[in-house]
């Protein structure tokens, strides 16, 4: 205000003297109680505006006087305010660090400081009580909250989670589900329960919370379809062993919606494959094949596309298999696949060729298996040897272990089904709960002998009764070379075959 009077005066002063400076200042006369006062227009004006400055200057100061107290009393809550944000912001980053009685301390300081914000004082009270691991005063602290409807849905969730570190699913299911009653686009509700219901084995339940979640746009389209695509495939997979007609044929109708949602899913598709095989559907489970292996290769595929026919030659096969190989050509598993395609034919140099480039893959079990069988058709015994010893100490490959020796892919136990549900509709990728359990799976190695030819140096000069040499990594074979102290030296002994191993490797 004092500003604005200063300008307004140095304005009017301005043209006042420009008036005067006008050549013509006028003239101004007061008679006042026996008193008179002649002076100039102009000075008469300035007088006046320097009366009203000081005027406005003596209000403001005097207003200023009279504020004090309130100012006072703002500046003190301003103070507050802040001590209480502060205290707040600390307490939360105290609650998230772990410290307990940190996160309590600061929590009790911003009760008695912010009381513009009792929400977020409530629920730092609370995680301050989690944290600390006092349980009974975090329940108490979330069950508070239940009576305010804003807070009422952060108060279900930290119920939940206070059920769930006491072990107590049952309440915790309860909260779950009365929160997602309060607001259906809680996804953790949500996640809670399709949690308790894959935990239960209750596909049918699961589905239709996936649903749900879809139709209220909780989780995205394409996380849908895989979780849906999943559960569908644990559906068939639970009724596929069954003896009653009506529930295999509620698997192969599971099955094929699992592929059609997700056509690269090769544990639905092969399950698909396999049980219209078995109706007699040849031709649809090939297509459901081919199509799965253009989009994601997987071994189980290729092995229930070679099963699919029985009353074809070796050849036809050999065939038959190429041109699914030849869908997806430059992945790894295609040419894998064209090298037992060239075997099952009986083309040998073919499948050699097609091993070659191979060589420059990182060598796991099934690879060093494919290399020895490949090796020894050919009649490269000492080479399939080697690739014998290389793959005895080389890993398996995950997909490889999908594949009971019984024949059956992904013959996998409830459990199983509950963690590929929720691994693959997140991620889209599968498990390998065999491997992780070191179960027995398909052979990797070729059963062939280990011992080395007749025709290796070594057992040749036996033969001709020179003295057979220690070798450092042959344990079996006696240090004939040192003669015993005192006596002859020892006669040469029998002619003996070096062996790599007592027996054939055993398969896992």
């Amino acid at each position: 205000m004092i500003r604005v009077a200063l300008v307004l005066f140095v304005i009017s002063a301005l043209a006042v003297a420009a008036l005067a400076l006008g050549g013509d200042a006028g003239a101004a006369n007061l008679v006042w109680r026996g008193w008179q006062v002649d002076t100039t227009a102009a000075a008469a004006l300035l007088l006046i505006l320097f009366s009203a400055l000081l005027a406005t200057v003596f209000w403001s100061f005097l207003k200023w006087l009279l504020e004090a107290p309130q100012r006072a009393a703002r500046a003190e809550a301003e103070s507050r305010r802040k001590q209480g944000a502060e205290a707040l912001a600390r307490g939360f980053l105290a609650a998230a660090a772990g410290d307990g009685s940190e996160a309590r301390r600061l929590a009790q300081k911003a009760a008695d400081l912010a009381d513009d914000a009792p929400a977020l004082v409530r629920v730092l009270a609370a995680q301050a009580a989690e944290a600390a691991g006092d349980l009974p005063a975090a329940k108490a602290a979330y069950s508070a909250m239940l009576g305010f409807p804003d807070m009422r849905l952060a108060g279900l969730k930290g119920l939940m989670q206070t059920a769930l570190a006491e072990g107590d699913k049952g309440a915790a299911l309860r909260h779950a589900q009365s929160a997602y009653g309060l607001a259906k686009t809680a996804r953790w509700a949500w996640r809670a329960l399709v949690d308790s219901r894959l935990e239960a084995g209750d596909w049918a339940a699961a589905l239709d919370l996936v649903q749900g979640a879809q139709e209220r746009k909780i989780v995205s389209p394409l996380v849908a379809d895989r979780t849906r695509a999943a559960l569908l495939a644990a559906s068939a997979a639970s009724f596929e062993a069954s003896p009653d007609e009506r529930l295999r044929a509620q698997a192969l109708e599971f099955a094929l919606q699992s592929a059609r949602l997700k056509p690269d899913f090769a544990p639905g598709v092969v399950m698909a494959a396999r049980l219209l095989a078995a109706d007699g559907k040849v031709s649809r489970a090939s297509g459901l094949i081919e199509a799965a292996w253009k989009s994601q290769p997987h071994p189980a595929l290729w092995l229930a596309y070679r099963d699919l026919r029985t009353d074809e030659t070796p050849r036809e096969r050999a065939r038959r298999l190429a041109s699914l190989a030849a869908l997806n050509a430059g992945v790894r598993e295609s040419r894998i696949l064209m090298v037992e395609q060239a075997l099952i034919g009986g083309e040998i140099s073919v499948a050699r060729e097609a091993a070659r480039p191979l060589e420059a893959e990182t060598v796991t079990q099934r690879l060093a298996g494919l290399q020895a069988r490949a090796a020894n058709a050919a009649g490269a015994v000492d080479d399939a040897r080697a690739w014998i010893a290389r793959g005895a100490a080389a890993p398996q490959e995950p997909d490889w272990s999908d594949l009971d020796p019984d024949g059956r892919a992904f013959a996998y136990r409830p459990e199983d089904w509950t963690r590929l549900v929720a691994t693959y509709g997140e991620t889209g990728e599968l498990i390998h709960p065999r491997l992780e359990r070191h179960e027995r799976t398909i052979n990797d190695l070729p059963n062939l002998p280990v011992s080395y030819a007749e025709s290796t140096p070594f057992v040749a000069a036996a033969e001709a009764g020179a003295l057979i040499m220690p070798i450092p990594d042959d344990p079996g074979v006696p240090d004939y070379a040192r003669p015993p102290e005192g006596g002859p030296p020892p006669a040469s002994p029998p002619p003996r075959r070096r062996r790599l191993a007592s027996t054939t490797r055993a398969a896992k």
